[in-house]
């Protein structure tokens, strides 16, 4: 049974509503005696059963307790280091093999929404609410593990939809408690409630590749109508170096000297046409008016759908993630909707500070924090108090936490506010309250032992500390010498205006596109722009610096008169200085939502390229907007863990070959930065660096 795509009302006691769950569709088959306990199939009826080891040796295990065989209607999902699911891109490197080490890396589950056999009974014709029920009851108390339930909530949506936008989640399911199961069809008892741009895309074609990157340019996309292939578009974003050289493979064996689509496209290099056989999954942010994908990004090639099924899908932004307006003064609108113990939170927080009592806090995780001096003035040109940073911080706290989970922290300390003397401190202190995480990181031998963040109680024991902005690395705990992501620091020297780093920013855009590499920018909350780039498992400090030493170098090379990788201050004149020096093991940069001792009590907020490109103005980002802006545009900043990460090695390959500008000669001065940008500087992994203190 399939989802039709449309609209459903959030508030409906005849209807329950789920996530849209972005992993594969799979029918699992559970038989406790005799024969093969476990079966898992796509809905295509390829055997899934030996990919995902994980998920099905948590089944073998359940079937222990099973009394009878039962058919189970789910998703297969990729899981994070906390167990939460994350986009259908983690899967990508396990659809086709069996690695172990893929388990490990991007480990799954199987969240089972249906049952449609038990022992003897067929419960397709039952109505949802019976076989949910039925569902629940044979899963029992098989725990949070590898095998779970969809999160199911009935007659009222709206919370799940806002933690949906929230975390940029692709959407909801919404279906009629006494619709039957209907296998095989798509029926409009289900609804796909769509929050992001996703589509299914028949892949017809591919460009030759520009310049030097390898094996093709671009994939031509389509979808079928009334039977005919339609164009809608072409995507060369997203990519890895390996699955470039997989998909071209794939093609090759594909091509067809007949253009497949109803009417041939124009293409902006030569186009080779294949047999519309492989389908992609794109995300996208808009429909044109002309029916073209705007934006589209390379996610991953399913298996488990039909090319001959895919049809458009509706998606319309406007309706799910409304722009937030700002009233005089930077005042926003409403706050984004609190759950009951964080509102609660909220409301104790500012009765301590009316009162100007020091008080006990009882956290929703069922820690106590003691709390003091909340009418204590932290910003004084606006007013803010250690108490009103507490409360943002508690309102934020969805968002910000994930962020910075599993993270060792460096503390910047303002005891007397941001315009006194501040000083950092990268250990922990001696003791701590419970629920404060500290930990010993490895090859960390000049600290003892850090602050770790992810918790709501680490976040508001820093604030209590008058610790403002949270400073995480970029490796977790866990793995202190792999860098999750990589980041440019935009840095405008004095004099210089926020709209020549915005500047920077689209040509740093501009560079990456051109390099198939994805970026997720924010403002730091002071005077400057963050990009990041999401990188895969294991890979190394090192190599981040390196390929952001190249792009920096490259866009300094380009605009020599607004851009400057100058390492001594002096020098830089009334530039954007290109940081890359903040990607070592144990620096760090502001995370997202992090509030900022800057004069405007700013925020680092994750902005979109539109954002970018038509021009903001920093200042409107403060720990008094931003609340209401992410309820309206929900969490950008999920882009990050979610998206397509960068394949470094290919970049590292080939980007170095043309970073000579195209309308003009470089100077041997630019010539020789370039240089010295693909000298490799040695490597950190496993070595022990001193860990340096953030950037203010």
């Amino acid at each position: 049974m399939l989802a039709a795509p449309g609209d459903a009302p959030l508030c409906d006691e005849r209807l329950a509503y789920e996530p849209k769950y972005d992993g594969i569709r799979a029918l699992v088959a559970l038989t406790p005696r005799g024969g093969r306990p476990v079966r898992v199939w796509s809905r295509l009826g390829n055997d899934k059963t030996d990919q995902f080891p994980e998920v099905t040796h948590a089944l073998a295990r359940f079937t222990r307790t099973l009394k009878a065989a039962v058919i189970l209607d789910g998703e297969i999902v990729a899981v994070d280091a906390r167990g939460e699911p994350t986009g259908f891109q983690r899967l990508q490197g396990r659809i086709h093999g069996q690695s172990t080490d893929a388990a490990r890396h991007a480990p799954a589950v199987f969240v089972a929404f249906d049952i449609l056999r038990d022992g003897d009974d067929d419960l397709r014709n039952l109505p949802l609410t019976a076989r949910r029920a039925r569902l629940e009851r044979v899963h029992g108390s098989a725990g949070p593990g590898a095998f779970r339930l969809s999160t199911f909530v009935t007659g009222d949506g709206r919370a799940l939809h806002r933690d949906a936008l929230a975390h940029g989640r692709e959407g909801l399911i919404v279906k009629r408690l006494d619709a039957p199961y209907r296998s095989g069809r798509r029926t409009r008892e289900w609804i796909k409630l769509k929050l992001v741009g996703r589509q299914d895309c028949v892949v017809a074609g591919y460009t030759e590749p520009r310049q030097s990157r390898p094996y093709f340019g671009a994939l031509l996309l389509g979808v079928y109508d009334d039977g005919e292939l339609t164009y809608i578009g072409h995507t060369g974003a997203g990519f890895t170096h390996a699955e470039l050289e997989r998909l071209h493979r794939r093609m090759r064996a594909l091509e067809t000297p007949a253009c497949p689509f109803r009417v041939r496209p124009a293409t902006n290099e030569r186009p080779h046409w294949i047999r519309p056989e492989l389908v992609a999954d794109v995300q996208f942010s808009e429909w044109t008016r002309d029916g073209r994908l705007r934006a589209p990004v390379y996610v991953g090639l399913r298996d488990d759908v039909r090319p001959t099924d895919v049809r458009r899908e509706a998606f319309a932004r406007h309706e799910s993630r409304p722009r937030v307006a700002l009233a005089a003064g930077g005042a926003a609108a409403a706050p984004p909707p609190l759950d009951t113990a964080l509102a609660r939170l909220v409301d104790e927080l500012e009765a301590l500070e009316a009162r100007r009592r020091d008080g006990v806090l009882a956290l929703p995780d069922g820690h106590r924090l003691e709390v003091a001096n909340l009418a204590k003035v932290l910003w004084p040109g606006a007013g803010i108090t250690k108490g009103e940073l507490m409360r943002y911080y508690v309102r934020m706290s969805p968002w910000l936490l994930p962020a910075v989970a599993d993270r060792p922290l460096v503390m910047k300390r303002f005891p007397n506010g941001i315009d006194a003397k501040a000083f950092y401190q990268q250990r922990a202190p001696a003791a701590v309250p419970p629920g404060v995480r500290v930990e010993v990181v490895a090859g960390d031998t000049e600290v003892p032992s850090r602050l770790v963040g992810g918790t709501l109680t680490t976040l508001l024991y820093m604030a209590q500390l008058a610790v403002i902005s949270q400073d995480p690395w970029f490796s977790r705990v866990g793995t202190p010498d792999d860098a999750d992501h990589v980041a440019f620091d935009l840095d405008p020297m004095p004099g210089v205006g926020f709209t020549r780093v915005l500047d920077v920013a689209r040509w740093i855009r501009d560079e990456l596109a051109r390099l198939g590499v994805p970026g997720v920018p924010k403002t730091s909350g002071a005077d400057g722009i963050h990009i990041y780039v999401p990188l895969p498992p294991g890979t190394s400090y090192e190599s981040g610096r390196l390929f952001c030493q190249i792009v920096s170098t490259i866009v300094a090379d380009r605009h020599p008169d607004a851009a400057t990788v100058t390492r001594a201050v002096h020098a830089r004149g009334r530039k954007v200085y290109v940081d890359y020096l903040q990607n070592i093991r144990g620096k760090t940069l502001a995370t997202a939502y992090s509030a900022r001792a800057s004069d405007y009590a700013g925020v680092s907020t994750p902005l979109t390229w539109d954002e970018i490109e038509a021009g903001v103005d920093r200042r409107d980002f403060t720990m008094r907007t931003v609340p209401a802006r992410v309820a309206a545009l929900g969490d950008l900043w999920a882009r990050l863990a979610t998206g397509p990460p960068a394949d470094l090695g290919a970049v590292l390959r080939y980007a170095p070959t043309s970073s000579t500008p195209p309308t003009r000669a470089r100077s041997s001065r630019a010539a020789g930065s370039t240089a010295a940008a693909r000298r490799p500087s040695g490597s950190t992994r496993g070595r022990r660096t001193r860990p340096s203190r953030a950037r203010p």
